[in-house]
């Protein structure tokens, strides 16, 4: 049974449905990382950090700021290869499900 907890957040039981998707998406790109036969310079990089951000969401609801933070790490590291945008594009819709960055000034 799906609930709703405000702020667009849903839940199957006692699983909150952003974390279901942000797994689902890190998943998907870890995945397609793991096939890609090139190497290149940060893909150690990107590797842990999906890692990591696996972890978080094993956990319960991570932080956004270590989202976001894990984010611009993967996305610098693997950001010019091209086969791997539509997965970094799913990662970050699903850390944008925890919300917007606190703004400044």
């Amino acid at each position: 049974m799906l609930r709703s907890l405000g702020q667009g957040r849903v839940t199957a039981g006692d699983e909150d449905m952003r974390v279901t998707e942000l797994r689902s998406a890190v998943a998907r790109l870890r995945r397609r990382l793991a096939l890609l036969p090139a190497d290149f310079p940060d893909r150690a990089v990107a590797e842990d950090e999906l890692a990591g951000l696996a972890a978080m969401t094993a956990q319960g609801v991570p932080e956004a700021a270590r989202l976001r933070r894990s984010l611009l790490l993967i996305a610098g590291a693997i950001g010019s290869v091209s086969a791997l945008r539509p997965g970094l594009a799913e990662v970050r819709r699903a850390v944008e499900l925890f919300g917007d960055p606190p703004r400044r000034g």
